[in-house]
C-alpha cells in the first residue's frame, strides 16, 4: 500500500523554561518570533502543509491546552492554515497520551491514516530536504514500521538523547533499523558518540500509521489505552475545539512516547537527516542558529557589542538598547520586565532561574508581559498605588465579555481604530482620541466592530486591581 497523504500532528504544549525570559509558561517559545517574522509554531505548521508532487499533507491536527487554544488558531490564521482539528488536553500528560489520542482520533475516519508527529518549536531551515526525508520514511511505514528521524550531530551535545544505528548512514540516508535509544550523555560520552559516527540526535519526530502506533500502545503501554480511549470517546466540542474528557485523561500516566512505546518496540526504523535542525533548547542554540559573526557575536537590532567574543545580545524592546563591552561567552537577553545575563556555557541552567523566581513569588517566572486572550492582548504599562495603566488590543470583530467590577473604575481612551462601548444601557462608538468613563459596578463591554485592530489605553483606579475582580454576564468564549 502506497501512502501519499499524511496528517501532520503538531504537539503544542511546553512550559518554556530554557529560553526564559522570552519564553514563559503563559506564552512558551513556539509562539515567539525567535528566528524570523514567523513564530516557530507558524514555521512548523507551514513546513507540514502543502507538499510535493508525490506527497500531500492534510489539514494539521494540533494538540494543545486550553490556555493556548485561541493563540493556536490565531497564529494559524495569520499564515493561512486551517486546522483539521484542535484537541485540548485538560492537563499536560507528556507525549505518549497526546500521540495516542491523536492516533485514536485520526483512526475514527481512516485506520490506515499516516501521521507525522512533530513538536511545534523546532527549526528546520530546508523544507524540501525535510519533505524528502518524510518520503523516505514512508517506504518503511508501508512495511509496518514506526519511523523516527535521527539528526546528524554537528557537535558533542549533552542536551539531546541519541539514537544508535546498526551502521553509519550512507549518502542515501535511507531508513534503517534502530539499535537502541541512548539517554542524554555527559560531555565525555557525547564526544565519544560524535566520533563513532553511527549515533544521531533524537529529534522526537515520528511517522507511522495510526493503526500501527495504536497496536504498539496496546502491546507495550496497555495501561494508557483505556483512559485515553475514554477521554477521546467522551470528548466534547467547544467553539470548534475538541476538549478531551478531563476525568479519564487525569488517569493516564504522565510519560513520554519514547519510554512508553518506542524503547520497547521491535519494528522501529530511523531516517537519517543531515540538512539542519535545532530544537532551540537554550540560548546557546539560538546563538548558533542565528549565525554568529567572525568574532562569534550575535547582536540583534536593539543591541550593540563592543570588543565582545562568542556572545549573544538581544533586546525585545525597541526602546531598550542593550550594550556589551568586553564580554566573552555571555548571553544577555532583555525584556520589558526582566533581563537575563549568564555564561553561555550555563545555557541549560536557565531553568534554574525560573524555579528560583517561582520560589520568591516573582510574576516574571511564568507570566509573559503581554497577557494574550481570545479577543487580543493587554499589557501593563504602569502600576502604582491604587492605579494601573494598560494598553489593550482587540482584534477585528472581537469582543470582550459583558462584565462588571467590585473594586475599580476605568477610563478608556481609544488610540487606534474604533470601539463599540456598552456602559449599562448606553451603547456608543468611540474613535481615535475619544474616551469614556466606566464607573465602579457598571455593566460594560468593549467590542471592535471594524476591520483593523483597535487599541486603547485603560486607566484603572480603585482599592483592588487584580484580574480576578470580574463578574462575567455574557462571554462568546465560554469562560467562567
Amino acid at each position: 500500500m502506497a501512502f501519499t497523504s499524511i496528517i501532520p500532528v503538531i504537539l503544542c504544549g511546553g512550559s518554556g523554561t530554557r529560553l526564559w525570559p522570552l519564553s514563559r509558561k503563559s506564552y512558551p517559545k513556539q509562539f515567539a518570533k525567535l528566528m524570523s517574522e514567523e513564530t516557530l509554531f507558524q514555521a512548523s505548521s507551514k513546513r507540514m502543509s502543502g507538499g510535493t508532487d508525490t506527497l500531500t499533507f492534510d489539514k494539521p491536527m494540533v494538540l494543545t491546552n486550553a490556555d493556548f487554544r485561541f493563540i493556536v488558531t490565531e497564529q494559524l490564521a495569520e499564515v493561512g492554515i486551517d486546522p483539521g482539528a484542535v484537541l485540548i488536553e485538560p492537563e499536560g500528560r507528556n507525549t505518549a497520551p497526546a500521540v495516542l489520542a491523536a492516533a485514536l482520533y485520526a483512526s475514527q475516519n481512516n485506520p490506515d491514516a499516516v501521521m507525522l508527529v512533530a513538536p511545534s518549536d523546532h527549526v528546520v531551515p530546508d523544507t524540501a530536504a525535510f519533505h524528502a526525508a518524510v518520503e523516505r520514511g514512508l517506504k518503511a511505514v508501508e512495511e509496518g514500521k514506526l519511523v523516527t528521524f535521527g539528526i546528524a550531530p554537528t557537535h558533542a551535545e549533552t542536551a539531546y538523547g541519541y539514537l544508535e544505528l546498526a551502521g553509519c548512514p550512507d549518502d542515501s540516508e535511507a531508513a534503517q533499523p534502530l539499535t537502541r535509544f541512548v539517554e542524554k550523555p555527559d560531555a565525555d560520552r557525547a564526544a565519544e558518540l560524535l566520533k563513532a559516527g553511527n549515533y544521531m540526535w533524537n529529534a522526537g519526530i515520528f511517522l507511522f500509521r495510526a493503526a500501527d502506533i495504536i497496536a504498539a500502545f496496546e502491546k507495550h503501554a496497555g495501561d494508557l489505552c483505556d483512559p485515553v480511549k475514554t477521554a477521546v470517546s467522551e470528548a466534547e466540542t467547544d467553539l470548534g475545539f475538541l476538549r478531551l474528557a478531563a476525568d479519564p485523561w487525569s488517569r493516564a500516566e504522565d510519560i513520554s512516547i519514547d519510554y512508553a512505546v518506542m524503547e520497547k518496540a521491535d519494528n522501529l526504523a530511523v531516517v537519517p537527516f543531515s540538512a539542519g535542525w535545532s530544537d532551540l533548547g537554550g540560548w546557546d542554540a539560538v546563538w548558533r542558529e542565528s549565525g554568529p559573526d567572525d568574532a562569534g557575536v550575535v547582536a540583534e537590532d536593539n543591541a550593540t557589542a563592543i570588543d565582545c567574543r562568542d556572545t549573544l545580545l538581544r533586546s525585545e524592546n525597541p526602546n531598550l538598547e542593550i550594550v556589551g563591552i568586553g564580554l566573552e561567552n555571555v548571553m544577555a537577553v532583555a525584556m520589558n520586565d526582566a533581563v537575563l545575563v549568564a555564561d553561555m556555557r550555563r545555557a541549560q541552567d536557565v531553568k534554574l532561574a525560573v524555579s528560583t523566581l517561582k520560589e520568591k513569588g516573582a510574576l516574571q517566572a511564568a507570566q509573559f508581559p503581554k497577557d494574550h486572550r481570545p479577543w487580543g492582548w493587554f499589557e501593563s504599562l504602569v502600576v502604582g498605588q491604587r492605579f494601573q495603566v494598560k494598553r489593550i488590543l482587540v482584534h477585528p470583530g472581537a469582543s470582550l465579555s459583558l462584565q462588571s467590577h467590585f473594586h475599580r473604575s476605568e477610563h478608556w481612551i481609544v488610540v487606534e481604530g474604533t470601539a463599540k462601548v456598552t456602559v449599562d444601557d448606553e451603547v456608543k462608538l468611540l474613535t481615535e482620541n475619544q474616551s469614556v468613563y466606566i464607573p465602579l459596578g457598571a455593566v460594560h463591554r468593549m467590542e471592535n466592530p471594524g476591520k483593523v485592530p483597535m487599541v486603547l489605553i485603560e486607566v484603572q483606579t480603585g482599592t483592588y486591581l487584580g484580574e480576578d475582580d470580574i463578574v462575567r454576564y455574557e462571554d462568546v468564549y465560554a469562560r467562567g
